[in-house]
């Protein structure tokens, strides 16, 4: 009935993600690395106040060549007491109670375990998860990570939304979500699905953009009036250092360095800052290499 109800032009079956099965087949060819994708369920927002309190993590292999995902290899799951009670509308979120978490502590030794091998960790937001992981647990500060939002170009092949649970039903899939290990499996499932004609999985795009670095560009002292161009442009407001910035590849930079000219600076020479920015150092919250230019 669900195939019959699928081949119809005026529908779409989704399926439940089989968190069992998640992952492609055992890769023969090329170079075979190692990824482990990760999802922190916390007390609250900022990784200075709040705590982790549930972390899921898969590894599975792929394809360094092209990104073909390869088998699940690793998982774990666990949770970690904060200390206090978990604020009733978070628990409202995910579910986590404060019995759930009673006197439980996240295992070091079999994280480190688990972790050892891997090239990259992705995160399905990793500017949410990595200040949160790296303060709990410092060996992510030395890791590589990757974004499966910000580092695949999903709305270039017309995904209206990076959100997870809407690039799962673009593959036809639907899942209980906020609950940390089967987030990750989530991801996964959506990395492996073809990334339009490219040739190339999702995976494969978010890891040739991980490789590159980025570029942060900070619209100093740019006037109060043109906030709403900036935000307009891609530009979000960083409240610590009171400045608009973008994050830029480097084929973009020559050319916003033209429109901040004209369009913020009313044509006028002024220094901008550009923050260069790697996968050790991209979404950790730690800066980069800064130098300034005069446009």
């Amino acid at each position: 009935m669900a195939e019959q109800v699928d081949a119809h032009p005026d529908y779409r079956v989704l399926r439940r993600l089989d968190a069992a099965s998640i992952g492609g087949a055992k890769i023969t060819e090329g170079t075979i690395r190692r990824a482990a994708i990760v999802d922190v369920e916390t007390t609250g927002m900022d990784p200075k106040t709040d705590q982790v309190i549930e972390l899921g993590i898969v590894v599975f292999e792929y394809a360094a060549e092209t990104g073909q995902v390869g088998p699940a290899v690793g998982h774990f799951s666990g949770f970690e007491d904060p200390g206090r009670p978990i604020p009733k509308e978070v628990t409202a979120i995910h579910g986590i109670t404060d019995e759930m978490v009673k006197g439980k502590r996240l295992d070091e030794s079999v994280i480190a375990g688990l972790l050892k091998g891997s090239g990259i960790v992705i995160a399905h937001n990793a500017e949410f998860d990595r200040p949160f992981l790296e303060a709990r647990l410092p060996l992510f500060g030395s890791l590589p990570w990757g974004c499966s939002i910000r580092d695949v170009p999903w709305k270039a092949q017309g995904a209206s939304s990076s959100a997870l649970e809407l690039l799962a039903y673009r593959a036809g899939l639907f899942f209980d979500a906020h609950r940390a290990e089967i987030d990750c499996r989530a991801v996964l499932a959506v990395l492996a699905q073809p990334f339009g004609d490219t040739g190339r999985s999702a995976l494969g795009e978010l890891l040739e953009h991980a490789r590159q670095p980025s570029y942060r560009l900070a619209a100093l002292n740019s006037p109060f009036e043109v906030k709403d161009l900036l935000k307009a442009r891609g530009y979000r407001w960083c409240a610590d250092a009171k400045v608009w910035v973008r994050d830029l590849a480097d084929a973009e930079r020559a050319a916003e360095l033209e429109w901040l000219k004209a369009a913020v600076y009313d044509g006028k020479s002024v220094e901008v800052e550009i923050e260069t920015l790697d996968a050790k150092r991209r979404y950790s919250g730690r800066e980069g290499k800064k130098e300034r230019v005069r446009v």
